[in-house]
């Protein structure tokens, strides 16, 4: 599903990656740890297509990534991978269904049609109630939940994942271990996730741990 080869980032002096070699299968959990500093948050975005290497090459579904640029890099991104972050990023003048909607419906599909599936979407992750709440009216653990959906709307070929249980408490953050689970198993979806919370790394079939720009060591569940 993924391939990264000699990846490096490097801001002034500092090195933050340091040539990451990777490999992600379809259908795989892969989690990331690692101390504050470690690089795993900008090897997440360049993996994601939203931050660009000094060096090294990124493939997604044997497309190159790492080559496109403009237009072509953003409907790659938007119809192929989808996002969930530590705050969520609901816009805040729209309901929960149309911050669902929204990357279906900037890929140009029908209304009505992306319409049925947000319902469908949020039904199933239990938030079916909340079409039509603003982010504000939501829980934490409810926004987060909003946040999957939109990143699933589009049937994303992969899902990336920075800190997603990080403004959780422990009972809406083990719940959103579950549910991505659940996904993994029920709709054969693939993500790459960093994060601290130790409960949800073991959870994951395989966990990076990353040390100075280099991944350390890696165990399999």
């Amino acid at each position: 599903m993924l391939r990264a080869k000699g990846i490096t980032k490097s801001y002034g002096k500092l090195n933050v990656l340091k040539g990451i070699d990777l490999e992600i299968k379809a259908n795989e959990i892969v989690s990331i740890m690692g101390a504050s500093g470690a690089g795993k948050s900008t090897l997440l975005q360049i993996l994601g297509t939203l931050d660009t290497p000094k060096e090294g090459s990124v493939w997604i579904d044997d497309v190159e990534v790492t080559r496109l640029n403009g237009d072509k890099l953003a409907q790659f991104r938007n119809e192929k991978i989808g996002f969930v972050f530590q705050f969520h990023n609901l816009l805040p003048e729209f309901t929960a269904l149309e911050n669902v909607c929204m990357p279906a419906l900037i890929a140009g599909k029908e209304l009505d049609d992306v319409k049925e599936k947000g319902q469908k979407l949020m039904e199933l992750l239990n938030i079916g109630h909340r079409t039509e709440h603003k982010p504000s009216e939501m829980s934490g653990g409810e926004q987060q939940r909003c946040a999957i959906a939109r990143a699933l709307i589009n049937d994303p070929l992969i899902i990336f994942a920075d800190e997603p249980s990080g403004n959780l408490d422990s009972e809406n953050a083990k719940s959103l271990h579950q549910l991505f689970i659940e996904l993994r198993d029920n709709f054969n979806q693939t993500f790459v996730i960093v994060t601290h919370n130790r409960e949800l790394a073991k959870n994951a079939d395989r966990q990076l741990w990353m040390r100075d720009g280099i991944i350390e060591s890696m165990v399999t569940e």
